[in-house]
């Protein structure tokens, strides 16, 4: 048999990140069984669908990675199929035209509400009469299908991350609607329906998605029952999680696919990651690994069952672990969008060994590509500004012959080894300690105490005839 699993997204906003992880999970699961991932677009809900989440969709999932094999196939191209499916429960006795109106719908729930009951249709529409129907028809009023629903059914599946799982028909909130009315008769599908009929067509033998849905699948069981299909395998996937423990959602700031890449992350550490959000390798020690390697181990038996907390910090180490591996000319290709954003002006082909230099310098110091943009000003203008604790260190006694000093040595262009001899030469000459100079240099070139590799800055600032204007200003405020 071949598996067949499918990622189902609605385009009713950016690619999120659970949506994301659900797809995630499904891949590996049909990479490791040499199966086929699908890609559905369920953009029936028309008001709120939008071209351009489509395309974010497209676009995340590519980012990341995750190709498809089928697809994408859209709900909205296959409404005459929904219709005929409707149709046959209609047929069979299995669904009926319910002409409840909303104002007794909410009528309904407000007397249960009153008595301390959860909300659920009474199925009071259930075996009108000819004339009942009539009569209501004639009234003008529109009408939904719905699917019956046996109160006294118990539903049962093997779940492959949570174990046997039952519900009973009478906590599933009474027959279920299926489809709206439409001007011809049956109109919009449901989620529920329309993502059974799919399935069924898709032949989809593994349905793996968020906890959230279970009690979808109970329903859903039941249709695939009524159409004499065979119910695929199901596995609930634990939720992402905030770090107050509730479900991650826009209220927690960043959320999509494309939120995360404008941060600045590596789509190998994002889907590294996310990939580590409810799934554990064989090996509990490994936490860097390619979804090529993670496809290889991948099961539900270490998939976990309770929510997965999302860990800023460990999403910036795996990151960075990632961009410090990376070769020099892969990561200046990234980053050179980011300085372009930034306002940055370079010509990419004259300006690429300086660029490299530049990545080669910043690179272990980084974990996201966008602090790259901030670490460059330092590099792109010819003068800087001191922070308070560069003009203490510059204020010191001995500071200000030392970089007069280099100053006076300055004759010729500056390499990592020409700069370690003036460096030599000076404390020499100047009597100083080299922590004392090496310090000064940092604050003069820089304007702060912290940052790359000075030797290696000095060249970079030499290369664009900044490094002896720095140097000047500096002695300026040793005065």
């Amino acid at each position: 048999m071949t598996f067949r699993v499918r990622l189902a997204p609605s385009p009713t906003g950016n690619l999120h990140i659970g949506t994301a992880r659900t797809g995630l999970f499904n891949w590996l699961f049909a990479r490791h069984h040499e199966g086929k991932f699908i890609l559905r677009i369920e953009d029936t809900d028309t008001e709120r669908s939008r071209p351009e989440y489509t395309d974010n969709i497209f676009e995340g999932l590519r980012w990341l990675g995750m190709d498809w094999d089928e697809g994408p196939f859209f709900q909205t191209k296959r409404l005459e199929m929904y219709k005929e499916k409707v149709q046959s429960l209609l047929d069979k006795g299995l669904a009926y035209r319910c002409y409840t109106t909303s104002k007794e719908l909410e009528a309904l729930r407000e007397s249960q509400k009153a008595r301390n009951q959860a909300p659920r249709y009474d199925n009071r529409h259930r075996d009108l009469t000819p004339e009942q129907e009539a009569e209501f028809k004639a009234e003008g009023r529109s009408f939904v299908i719905r699917f019956k629903i046996d109160d006294t059914r118990e539903i049962k599946w093997n779940d492959l991350v949570r174990g046997e799982m039952s519900w009973v028909g009478s906590d599933l909130g009474g027959d279920m609607v299926i489809a709206r009315a439409a001007d011809d008769g049956i109109g919009q599908p449901l989620y529920n329906f329309a993502v059974v009929v799919d399935d069924m067509d898709m032949q989809i033998t593994h349905v793996i998605r968020g906890e959230d849905h279970i009690a979808n699948t109970a329903k859903q069981i039941l249709l695939y029952e009524a159409f004499g299909a065979k119910v695929p395998e199901f596995s609930h996937t634990p939720l992402i999680l905030n770090e107050k423990g509730a479900k991650l959602s826009k209220r927690d700031g960043v959320t999509s696919i494309s939120d995360f890449k404008k941060m600045g992350f590596t789509p190998e550490g994002l889907v590294n990651y996310m990939t580590l959000l409810g799934w554990s390798p064989p090996d509990s020690t490994q936490e860097i690994f390619t979804l090529q390697e993670a496809a290889k181990d991948f099961s539900f038996d270490r998939v976990n069952k309770a929510g997965a907390k999302f860990d800023w910090d460990k999403l910036d180490w795996i990151n960075s672990q990632y961009i410090h591996s990376m070769s020099v000319d892969k990561l200046t290709d990234l980053l050179i969008p980011f300085w372009k954003e930034a306002g940055y002006t370079f010509t990419e082909t004259k300006d690429r060994d300086w660029l490299e230099k530049l990545t080669a310098l910043i690179q272990p110091g980084i974990s996201r590509l966008t602090e790259a943009v901030e670490i460059a000003k330092l590099f792109s203008t010819e003068t800087v500004d001191f922070n308070s604790e560069a003009r203490e260190q510059l204020q010191k006694e001995g500071v200000k012959p030392a970089l007069q000093g280099v100053v006076a040595a300055l004759d010729s262009e500056v390499n990592a080894s020409i700069a370690k001899d003036i460096i030599k030469r000076v404390v020499k000459e100047q009597n100083v300690k080299k922590g004392l100079l090496m310090r000064s240099l940092r604050a003069a070139l820089t304007g702060e105490m912290k940052g790359p590799d000075i030797v290696e800055s000095w060249v970079l600032l030499n290369n664009t005839g900044s490094d002896k204007l720095r140097l000047q200003q500096a002695i300026e405020i040793a005065d």
